[in-house]
């Protein structure tokens, strides 16, 4: 039974690396490559598996793409809650907070994010994988920081969080498309000063 029980183990151990194996290879193909130029074959060369190997684990390239994009942001969740949690509270960690989400809604997520999101403009299939993946990372994202909002009120505590994601994931396709970091940055300080100046208006 105990021996039973290890290769069980081991088996599930492995089938859990081949699929990170892959989610990974997908990220780095769609930074890389694209979504257009990103094939099942070239990820399962980078992953180093079998194209069988896929579809053990996804029954389609949408699925796979959307589980991968979940995989990344299933990590940068971790590190943005992470973070969060060490924020002061009030006006003093709404700047520190805005940083916080910049980092996390650009750099390799932002390159694979955006590149399924335009795609997904004429893929059904793909937007449907997606979309839930995209929400669950704001819903998650939003509770962190509504909780270190203190006395704000919930409506504008999310209305200034969704103004600093939208805002952060433009910068960040400025970034992909060669725009002006001088300009990205003084656009973030401006945002920051006036979200700061929001807060202190709406809080007693």
């Amino acid at each position: 039974m105990t021996a039973l029980g290890r290769t069980h183990r081991t088996q599930a151990e492995r089938r859990e690396q081949t699929r990170t194996a892959l989610l990974d290879a997908t990220i780095e193909c769609l930074v890389d490559l694209g979504y257009a130029r990103t094939s099942v074959q070239e990820i399962c060369a980078r992953a180093g598996v079998s194209k069988g190997a896929v579809q053990h684990h996804f029954s389609a390239k949408a699925e796979l793409m959307a589980a991968a994009v979940e995989h990344l942001t299933e990590r940068q969740r971790g590190q943005l809650a992470a973070s969060i949690s060490t924020l002061p509270g009030g006006a003093s960690g709404v700047a520190a907070a805005i940083d916080l989400l910049w980092e996390g809604y650009s750099g390799t997520l932002s390159t694979a994010a955006t590149e399924l999101w335009v795609a997904a403009r004429t893929d059904p299939e793909l937007r449907e994988a997606i979309r839930p993946v995209d929400r669950a990372l704001g819903r998650s994202t939003l509770e962190h920081i509504t909780a270190i909002a203190g006395d704000l009120p919930k409506e504008r505590a999310e209305i200034l969080f969704w103004l600093t994601v939208n805002l952060t994931r433009g910068l960040a396709l400025d970034a992909e498309l060669g725009g002006d970091p001088k300009r990205r940055r003084q656009l973030l300080d401006e945002w920051k000063r006036v979200a700061v100046m929001l807060y202190e208006d709406t809080t007693p």
